[in-house]
């Protein structure tokens, strides 16, 4: 499948190809590289405080996420048709990761490293199998509403873990309400420094978030923590620190891990796998319908199997697109994905010669990184216009949200597919039938439900089911009609069945309709169906069933049914 990128500078399109890097090498253009050189140093300042954050969310050391951010981006980028989209650590995939895994781990680290590094190789293999099998549309299985209310559930979960780092003292296990329980039980062992540091750190974050957007403020607050930390005798005063952080590159290859962890990771794989494929498909049809363009789901599903496998390899943990992350990108001048190449660069750099520094880092600055990271997570306002909007919507995101909080991450995310599975079936199973009435003046008839004024035609009844008419959805479409058919005070002689909104008609529903019409029959009521599509047409005369609705041919219209029956004639 080919499709162009976004029209870049000069008027050149960028078009996507297996890998759609060779494309953009061949339209870059020397103007782009300091652009994309800035973006690139802007996006890894952004990243390298949120691949520490992260990792602690994974309950994993700070070098996991720094790791994972390494050498994902230096992969995506060969891989990706979104020119903006970063790849990096999330707070939902690494909360999942790390309330997941502890169990198979039996408090063992060095299995719960190689457990999560083994959870981003399936992930890979899983994007790869999807890639294979161009399933690209498999992120819309997830509703926005579902992905609202899981966010919620995450973001109050992911506060209850590190609001007590922020206050400076040891956090609980377990459940959203385990966890909350824990923190307000233990208020009273608060470290005054730990919370003073924390909630300026918050403070400063907040502001930088309000009046300096898509800027790496984050990365000031962590520099200036580490300072405050060696000069003032910060970890003496009860402040716990990050810890050592290994300085240099791990060593590369597959994570140890047996045959058997394999199974007991897939659900936690698959529910990493659907998170990331519907967050960096998100991020991908909000900048192509910013900057024009068309997202290639499928090609992005080829650029998260790479980037994850790299992760994976690289000792880190899952990865996917990174919605503030890659506005970081977009704001800081990104033409191609080259900035993301850059990040990936300056990340390396660090962890050969700097890492050391970061040993220095105050937990409660830390907790505030995450905590303003969760504002982008709990959204109110979608929420409220939920319930505002659409009741049923509203319903779906707050079970989604309890089931995050009454049953855990992983389990959350098993309930919000199957919500979302359910609805997508309830809706399909359910079509409009609209009732139709003739437009004053015209020989066009339309939805009297939606124009209530159309004129009703004596003796006859126009139904349209807005929908292809299948095994699952036949049942609501012969009921509507037999209902409306029987309120009616006079008994239509007509009852004309427009099926131009019909794609597909299958055995069973043309079998059904057949049954309609005898079920019609005794009460001098005649069923007859109209413009019906040739593959349609094809469907009701093979099964036998043509006669019984009026001798269909491909040249009668609603309108020329309705005057014939008012002229009297008895035929189609």
């Amino acid at each position: 499948m080919k499709s162009a990128a976004p029209t870049a500078a000069g008027g050149r399109s960028l078009p996507t190809r297996w890998m759609p890097v060779l494309a953009w090498l061949r339209a870059y253009q020397p103007a782009w590289f300091k652009e994309d050189l800035v973006a690139g140093v802007t996006l890894a300042a952004y990243l390298l405080p949120a691949g520490i954050a992260d990792a602690s969310l994974a309950n994993l050391p700070p070098e996991a996420g720094l790791y994972a951010c390494l050498f994902a981006g230096l992969v995506f980028w060969l891989f990706c048709s979104s020119r903006h989209t970063a790849i990096t650590v999330t707070s939902a995939i690494s909360l999942l990761v790390g309330a997941s895994v502890g169990e198979m781990a039996g408090g063992d680290a060095t299995r719960f490293g190689a457990l999560a590094a083994g959870t981003a190789l399936l992930v890979a293999l899983i994007a790869f199998v999807a890639w294979l099998a161009k399933a690209g549309s498999i992120v819309n299985f997830i509703s926005e509403s579902v992905m609202v209310g899981f966010k919620c559930g995450v973001a109050l979960f992911l506060a209850s873990t590190q609001l007590p780092k922020l206050f400076g003292f040891k956090g609980g296990h377990g459940s959203f309400w385990e966890r909350a329980g824990h923190f307000f039980s233990h208020l009273d062992e608060t470290n005054v420094a730990s919370l003073i540091l924390g909630l300026l750190a918050l403070a400063l974050l907040v502001l930088g978030k309000v009046f300096l957007k898509n800027r790496p403020v984050a990365l000031f607050v962590v520099i200036g923590s580490i300072v405050a930390a060696v000069v003032t005798g910060l970890e003496a005063r009860g402040v716990k620190l990050l810890g050592e952080v290994p300085q240099g590159l791990p060593a590369l290859g597959l994570p140890a891990i047996r045959w058997t962890d394999l199974n007991d990771l897939l659900p936690l794989a698959v529910a990493c796998f659907l998170l990331g494929a519907v967050e960096t498909a998100a991020i991908g049809r909000m900048f192509s319908a910013k900057h024009g363009g068309r997202l290639d789901a499928n090609q992005e599903f080829l650029a998260l199997a790479a980037a994850n496998l790299a992760a994976a390899l690289g000792r880190g943990f899952p990865v996917s697109g990174g919605m503030s992350q890659s506005l970081v990108n977009e704001s800081g001048g990104a033409r191609t994905p080259l900035s993301g190449f850059f990040a990936a660069l300056v990340m390396l750099a660090v962890i050969l010669f700097l890492s050391g520094l970061l040993r220095y880092l105050p937990q409660p600055v830390l907790a505030a990184i995450v905590l303003v990271a969760v504002t982008g997570l709990f959204k109110v306002s979608a929420l409220q216009h939920l319930r505002r909007t659409n009741k049923t919507e509203y319903v779906v995101a707050a079970a989604a949200l309890l089931g995050v909080l009454c049953s855990g991450l992983l389990k959350g995310v098993m309930i919000g597919a199957i919500i979302s599975l359910v609805l997508l079936i309830r809706r399909a199973s359910r079509p409009h039938v609209a009732f139709l009435g003739r437009i004053a003046g015209t020989r066009r008839f339309s939805d009297r439900e939606r124009h209530p004024d159309n004129e009703l035609i004596p003796g006859v009844l126009i139904f349209r089911p807005e929908s292809g008419l299948l095994y699952f959805n036949m049942d609501h479409v012969r009921d509507t009609i037999a209902e409306r058919v029987r309120l009616e005070t006079r008994p239509p002689a007509l009852v004309l069945l427009d099926l131009s909104a019909a794609p597909y008609v299958d055995m069973h529903a043309a079998h059904m309709l057949a049954e309609l019409a005898g079920e019609l029959a005794p009460a001098r009521i005649r069923l007859q169906a109209v413009e019906a599509r040739s593959s349609v047409r094809d469907r009701l005369r093979s099964e036998g069933v043509e006669e019984k609705l009026g001798g269909i041919n491909r040249f009668t219209s609603v309108a020329d049914a309705v005057e014939s029956f008012q002229r009297g004639d008895t035929g189609s």
